[in-house]
């Protein structure tokens, strides 16, 4: 069992129904949420968690996307599998999206799913579908338990493979009439999440190719923080003196304004670089599909990919080496065999300095749109003033297109676990839930949710369930009624746009506090700042609707295409 596991099982001789059994399995493996949304096809989850000796808290939402995005931000908050139920049916499949999401970002996650009883399958009741076949392709595992004694051990697998390298969605649906039926359990054994060693070979390789590089940058992905390898990156960092970039969860593993952070000279780094090691981050239309370099005719930069699991390593990028195991592993031997290599640390000092200085007039370049008193309201003007307001251990989550984009410019979380959003995937609607799930996992820190407009309108309606659960969150829309990912590109590619309109000027706050929360529009640069404070003193989920230029576009330099 490793460090992270917890060892509370349940007792030997449970005696109880298929619903006691699954919740001790996942109280057992950490869970102290549960997601849903009613449905009577897993009722038996709901008594199971009320009975429980600490009861398990359920989170009811409106929607069961909200549910499942919430379970999955509570796994990459905490780095414990995050638990949903979902009704038969329906009820999983509005779960598939979020799945999908965790998939792609590999999030500790399970699903738990009601089945139409095994007693009447093929006979068409109520909501009979076979959901595995649906969602194996974006989980690491989908099955059904047939039987009630089944539930347990198939529980325990579930828990077990979503914490295992490499992390991910698994799902278990279990038909009503085993899930309602009685059995008892003899033992639940807490199954022991896999680590794999990396080849130490492989470290030498990459070794060799940073003591040998000049202008080298590392990049430091979610599975960084994930596999609980923060502290090894930043000591790498420290000890190497390496320029250092982050995506993802990566974010604040090296803190915001670190002198070897160079997020904000990313461009020039990437083009200049002679090696990039990537660590814990997929090679995806994010990092240029893993190539680098080559500016003005010079040779493309080597690539080293370091994952977590061989199957995460590029199968489709030219490497000069790889790296695939336990990550803290990896980088405390990479940084042992780098000093080796001549006794001291190499000296990168030149390239720092150039990188360094670009990453000052970036800021110095942010100033301006920071501090900007344009009307309509320029995007960045809300940055300049959250940022002051954003405590050391502010849990800042993204959900949009181009107001969250300016989000990933500015902001730099200061300690690691800090910063959700929805990954490679790019799905929308995720914010609530994952508002939801941050305000449990961190009770005393600040929980901002960033909205555009349009993905504001995919899960509203949750803030009622902030409401009902007593969660306070302040939220924040950068309200240019458009979708503005694609008004321009249609704009550029036809002279014209159609569908990227919303209604002008949408009062989302008001929704907010017609649900039971709080909640102003700003039209004024000047006041952004004094409705922040009103809504972090609040103490309510608190809307700031801030009508921003629709012709103020993040200057993206990739579509993801």
């Amino acid at each position: 069992m490793t460090s992270d596991t917890p060892a509370d099982a349940p007792a030997e001789g449970r005696e109880g129904h298929g619903g006691d059994h699954a919740v001790d399995v996942a109280r057992a493996h950490g869970v102290t949420t549960m997601f849903t949304l009613s449905g009577a096809h897993v009722f038996p989850m709901y008594d199971g968690a009320v009975k429980a000796d600490p009861p398990m808290r359920i989170v009811d939402v409106r929607h069961e996307p909200s549910a499942v995005f919430a379970a999955e931000a509570t796994g990459k908050l905490t780095r414990d599998p995050g638990l949903a139920v979902l009704t038969a049916g329906p009820g999983v499949t509005n779960g598939v999206s979020p799945i999908a999401q965790a998939h792609f970002a590999g999030s500790p996650l399970v699903v738990v799913g009601g089945r139409a009883p095994a007693n009447r399958w093929g006979t068409g009741s109520l909501q009979e579908l076979d959901h595995p076949p649906i969602v194996e392709t974006v989980s690491k595992w989908a099955a059904t338990a047939h039987a009630v004694d089944d539930i347990a051990p198939m529980t325990d697998r579930a828990f077990t493979l979503a914490r295992s390298s490499h992390r991910g969605p698994t799902f278990l649906d279990v038909p009503m009439d085993q899930l309602f039926s009685r059995t008892t359990v003899t033992s639940t054994s807490t199954g022991e999440a896999t680590r794999i060693e990396p080849d130490a070979d492989a470290i030498e390789r990459t070794a060799r190719l940073l003591h040998a590089s000049e202008r080298p940058v590392l990049v430091l992905g979610t599975d960084v923080w994930a596999d609980h390898a923060e502290d090894a990156a930043l000591r790498f960092v420290e000890e190497s003196g390496i320029p250092v970039l982050s995506n993802g969860m990566g974010r604040g593993v090296v803190p915001g304004g670190h002198p070897q952070l160079v997020t904000k000279a990313r461009s020039h780094a990437f083009k200049n670089a002679d090696l990039v090691v990537v660590v814990g981050a997929p090679l995806d239309f994010r990092l240029g599909y893993g190539v680098f370099g080559g500016k003005d005719g010079a040779d493309p930069a080597k690539v080293v990919h370091v994952a977590d699991s061989p199957a995460q390593v590029s199968g489709h990028a030219a490497l000069a080496a790889s790296v695939a195991g336990d990550l803290t592993t990896t980088l405390d031997g990479l940084l042992e065999r780098l000093l080796a290599q001549s006794g001291t640390k190499p000296s990168w000092a030149a390239w720092l300095t150039d990188l360094q200085e670009r990453v000052a007039a970036a800021a110095q370049a942010d100033a301006t749109l920071l501090t900007a008193e344009a009307d309509p309201i320029h995007p960045a003007r809300i940055y300049g003033e959250l940022l002051p307001r954003l405590a050391d251990d502010a849990v800042v989550i993204g959900d949009g297109g181009d107001f969250v984009s300016f989000a990933g410019k500015y902001v730099e979380p200061k300690r690691p676990g800090g910063w959700l959003d929805p990954g490679p995937y790019g799905c929308l609607g995720a914010g609530l839930g994952a508002a939801m799930a941050a305000r449990i996992a961190r009770p005393d820190s600040q929980v901002v949710l960033l909205l555009g407009d349009g993905a504001a309108g995919m899960s509203l309606i949750d803030v009622d369930t902030l409401v009902r659960h007593d969660l306070p969150v302040v939220m924040v829309v950068g309200n240019n009624s458009a979708w503005g990912l694609e008004k321009s590109p249609m704009q550029f590619l036809y002279g014209y746009d159609v569908a990227a309109d919303l209604a002008p000027q949408t009062r989302y706050d008001q929704v907010v506090t017609a649900l039971g929360g709080g909640g102003e529009a700003v039209t004024d640069p000047r006041e952004i700042g004094p409705a922040l404070d009103r809504a972090f003193a609040s103490g309510v989920p608190y809307l700031v609707n801030v009508m921003t230029d629709v012709n103020a576009q993040y200057p993206r330099s990739t579509t993801g295409v």
